[in-house]
């Protein structure tokens, strides 16, 4: 990677100094926490509070069967594998749901966020801190074999809240169709992923 011009050894260091967190632990989050950790960011925290399911095991690909016979909590068995792929890197995993309450404490300090999350309730709670703070994210959404994704830049660019507005407003009310109804293509999520992942390592250069 420091082989790559655009990055050289100055830019590896700024990774190493960085810090990102990731909230949600499914299929974009385990996989864009992947690519941060072998990318080498400094710090990576990973906020979920869900149980790994053997479901989980065809696009989260963090999981292994062994850990969903366990049923870890996704950010304690992320954690642990991402530690193991980088023990350079120091990762964080954070058993919580994301609230209006504990938003701040859980995010606070991170110059760089990244949506892993499946519902729009919790990316316009992620939405509303980022804009509030002048804290840059990136949104990331996937389901069946389609996937979309924007980098959010408070004062410079529009925020999801501007994007949900008029017609795509019933999405945010429940409405949109999610993977427990049409299901998802693995490959879709990684595509996604990379995607957020490298318009995260962009701003972080």
């Amino acid at each position: 990677q420091i082989l790559f011009a655009e990055i050289g050894e100055e830019g590896q260091e700024r990774l190493r100094a960085s810090s990102v967190a990731v909230v949600g632990c499914g299929a974009l989050g385990t996989a864009a926490a992947n690519l941060l950790v072998r990318a080498g960011v400094g710090q990576v925290r990973i906020v979920d509070r869900d149980f790994v399911e053997d479901s989980n095991l065809q696009r989260q690909t963090l999981f292994e069967e062994s850990v969903a016979q366990e049923a870890l909590p996704k950010a304690v068995a992320a954690e642990r594998r991402l530690r193991s792929i980088n023990s350079d890197v120091r990762v964080e995993g954070v058993v919580a749901d994301l609230t209006p309450g504990n938003v701040a404490s859980l995010l606070e300090g991170f110059p760089l966020l990244l949506d892993g999350t499946d519902n729009f309730e919790t990316r316009l709670l992620l939405n509303d801190y980022a804009v509030a703070r002048n804290v840059p994210w990136i949104y990331a959404a996937v389901v069946a074999g389609y996937g979309v994704t924007m980098t959010i830049r408070p004062g410079q660019t529009a925020c999801l809240a501007c994007l949900l507005e008029g017609g795509a407003a019933g999405a945010a009310a429940g409405t949109e169709l999610t993977c427990d109804t049409v299901g998802v293509l693995g490959a879709a999520a990684g595509v996604i992923a990379s995607l957020e992942v490298a318009a995260a390592i962009k701003l972080l250069l």
